[in-house]
């Protein structure tokens, strides 16, 4: 099998380099700081991009039915860095992998942060619209339980940096880096 192809299990993985795995290393840094020690839980253009992409979830998936709409938006936030995983585990690039595997927890992060928000509904929303999860936690019964389920989301979300982390510091500490 050439590289890249992962039908066997079997990844030729280009080694991370140690710009790459301290590049890394404070990306995870950054996601955790801004996320757990700052006020606005908020990484500027990480998070600018995931707006951008939660926002034309909605739409997208509007095309093909209105009532599904809502789960347009997170399902594009989180598809885009699973996609990104995919497409760097394909070709081998264990440096992007890590990147994108670090990207989908913290999309996570937001995603939960936004999840915790369906019943308080402080969080200022993009057109003024409708909460999504306050409209998804009605449909499924649960809305009374925002805050547990947006802390397991957000943990979920912190253990995939946190992998990430490890792995970038574990390249750190190889002879390769």
């Amino acid at each position: 099998m050439k590289r890249g192809d992962a039908l066997d299990g079997q990844i030729e993985w280009q080694p991370v380099t140690r710009p790459a795995a301290i590049a890394l290393t404070a990306f995870a840094a950054w996601i955790i700081w801004c996320h757990f020690f700052s006020q606005g839980h908020w990484l500027l253009l990480l998070d600018n991009a995931n707006l951008a992409l939660h926002e034309a979830g909605h739409p997208l998936v509007a095309l093909f039915s209105q009532h599904l709409s809502v789960y347009g938006g997170t399902l594009f936030q989180l598809l885009f860095p699973a996609l990104f995983m995919r497409h760097f585990h394909r070709q081998g690039q264990r440096t992007g992998w890590i990147a994108a595997l670090m990207w989908l927890g913290e999309s996570l992060m937001n995603v939960a942060h936004y999840m915790k928000d369906a019943r308080a509904q402080v969080l200022p929303l993009v057109g003024g619209g409708d909460h999504d999860w306050t409209e998804i936690f009605s449909r499924w019964g649960v809305l009374q339980a925002d805050v547990r389920i947006g802390t397991l989301t957000a943990l979920l979300g912190l253990c995939l940096v946190l992998w990430g982390l490890r792995l970038a510091v574990a390249a750190l500490r190889s002879p390769q880096a």
